[in-house]
């Protein structure tokens, strides 16, 4: 077994400073200079082994002096090094600021989306209020409050996605006609946009999932003129100021006279085209006054006021508008498609 003492002895502390502050100097990178730290002042470093083992209050001071110099050496050392990368980095990897930078795209909004602010706009312009409404909903709200009987169609699975016995995915935005009436007392006017669902085979005019606006208008004296004449400017401010709208009627549960809503053919200008099928006109969706079993469902008298009510698909004006083949290009999220609005 090595004698302690002799471990010590071993070590000279003034060579080893010495052979220390050399390589020290010597380094000329970081990486260099704590290879020296670590031979000199690691912990298996002669000079820490020698520092555990003294015994005599000479070798110890003699020691921790070196120490102390090689630990000062390396920190001066080690600012040099750092300072000749700065400069060295500020030579040679300067930037030009004047130089234009990496451009980044703008995001825009989905063409859905821009439709739907345009319709919101038209309708607060209108003195419309608009109103959000839940994607799941009660079969109360979405069949029993808009007059559908429990044979009616639409009330069957194949045709609405049920999440549960009572409960389904909004397959239109017409419950929230029903929450807004209950909870005030008319007038009022109202629409409500949003996502709906319903069982249908994706191809080119259908498709799962699809955006609806749907209005409301119930005051003392709604008549059917101000119906017609309030959708004639809608359609005209969504496709032009020539537009003629055309009424032709229909049948909905919860409308009572129904009708539904044509616009003459902006792309023939109503002379006879592919787009139009040769008719001049084009469906838009459907409308009529409210029925009055729905004004009695929320407690309105239905001797004392009337109203209106229409709904259309948002994904049906952006394809009308922009004449798009295909509805599931609206969905596919392809860029080159989506840019061109």
């Amino acid at each position: 077994m090595t004698d302690s003492s002799d471990t010590v002895a071993a070590v000279d502390p003034q060579a080893l400073q010495e052979e220390a502050l050399a390589a020290i100097a010597a380094a000329s990178s970081l990486d260099e200079l704590d290879e020296a730290r670590v031979r000199y002042l690691g912990r298996r470093s002669a000079l820490k082994l020698a520092l555990r083992e003294v015994r005599d209050r000479e070798t110890g001071m003699a020691l921790n002096a070196a120490r102390e110099a090689i630990e000062q050496a390396v920190a001066t050392r080690q600012h040099e090094l750092e300072r000749a990368e700065l400069d060295r980095a500020i030579a040679e990897e300067r930037v030009d600021v004047t130089l234009p930078g990496t451009p980044h795209p703008r995001g825009r909004l989905h063409l859905v989306t821009q439709v739907r602010r345009e319709v919101e706009d038209i309708f607060l312009g209108m003195g419309y209020e608009v109103v959000d409404g839940r994607e799941v909903e009660t079969t109360r709200y979405l069949f029993d409050a808009l007059n559908m009987p429990p044979n009616h169609p639409t009330r069957s699975p194949l045709h609405t996605f049920y999440v549960g016995e009572d409960t389904v995915l909004r397959s239109e935005t017409s419950p929230s006609q029903i929450h807004t009436m209950e909870a005030k007392p008319p007038p009022v006017y109202m629409v409500s946009l949003g996502r709906c669902y319903r069982r249908d085979t994706a191809d080119a005019t259908h498709y799962p999932i699809f955006h609806q606006v749907e209005g409301l208008a119930v005051d003392r004296g709604i008549t059917l003129a101000d119906l017609k004449g309030t959708l004639r400017a809608l359609l005209r401010q969504l496709f032009g100021a020539e537009r003629e709208a055309r009424f032709v009627t229909h049948f909905f549960p919860f409308t009572e006279p129904s009708v539904e809503v044509l616009v003459s053919c902006f792309q023939c200008d109503g002379d006879g085209c592919p787009m139009c099928r040769h008719s001049g006109w084009i469906e838009i969706g459907g409308s009529g006054m409210v029925d009055p079993n729905v004004l009695r469902f929320v407690g309105y008298d239905p001797e004392e006021v009337s109203g209106f009510a229409f709904g259309w698909g948002l994904e049906r004006i952006a394809i009308l508008r922009h004449g798009l083949p295909d509805i599931r290009d609206l969905w596919a999220n392809d860029l080159r498609f989506l840019r061109q609005f």
